[in-house]
């Protein structure tokens, strides 16, 4: 993997910070000046200001993330993080985000490459999303859903959308715009009053209460890598 790639990986710094220490030259692999298109293999050794980087433990967690909890490690205004939900080490971070008032299926992880082929819209990761809306869905409506609607930065992708009840609707998605299930449902004429994401990825909460986590086992992380 690429050398600020691995430095994320153990924990040293984020991958803007650790292209930073690249270039100022605080970084040697194997004892020569580490540059930004190194390549760290699995025998390498990589000193920063010349103290030996460990490898971290590869981490995956499933978290059901509950109301009012932020998806960042740190917060400037003082609200409860999902990162400080999940104990343990090697600490890990949250892939994608949810808003604070979402609750649901968050994977968090140091597994930096997972994370950003997790993130790129051309894998589109599958997303459930269960809302309670104002008002009630016809067929139509959800039909609109389903074909795409406009949003402003462009038509949404076509989703999957079925009634569950009265004033609640499942939405399926492959796009992760902000606050895309949301703009939709307004866009329809139903603002969402709540939402739930019941799935991700595949994972989905198994009764994990809110506020609760689990590590994932190994065959759902090769789900993962290779889904």
């Amino acid at each position: 993997m690429r050398l600020n790639a691995f430095l994320a990986r153990a924990g040293v710094a984020s991958r803007r910070r650790a292209d930073e220490l690249i270039k100022a030259g605080r970084v040697s692999v194997n004892g020569e000046t580490g540059q930004l298109n190194t390549v760290v293999g699995a025998r390498d050794r990589v000193e920063v200001d010349g103290q030996e980087v460990q490898r971290q433990r590869l981490r995956y967690v499933l978290l059901h993330k509950p109301a009012g909890v932020v998806t960042t490690a740190r917060d400037p205004q003082g609200r409860p993080t999902v990162v400080a939900l999940v104990p343990g080490e090697p600490r890990v971070v949250p892939v994608g985000r949810l808003d604070a008032d979402t609750t649901g299926a968050l994977l968090l992880t140091n597994d930096g490459q997972l994370a950003h082929r997790l993130g790129h819209p051309r894998y589109g990761v599958e997303k459930t999303y269960v809302a309670e809306i104002e008002g009630d869905a016809d067929e139509e409506t959800l039909q609109r859903l389903r074909d795409g609607v406009e949003l402003g930065d462009g038509v949404s992708a076509p989703a999957r959308a079925r009634r569950l009840g009265r004033g609640r609707v499942e939405l399926v998605l492959h796009e992760g715009r902000k606050h895309q299930v949301k703009r939709m449902l307004a866009a329809v004429g139903h603002p969402v009053a709540r939402l739930h994401r019941s799935a991700y990825a595949g994972l989905t909460l198994g009764g994990l209460e809110p506020g609760a986590c689990r590590e994932l086992e190994p065959f759902e992380v090769e789900a993962l890598r290779t889904g």
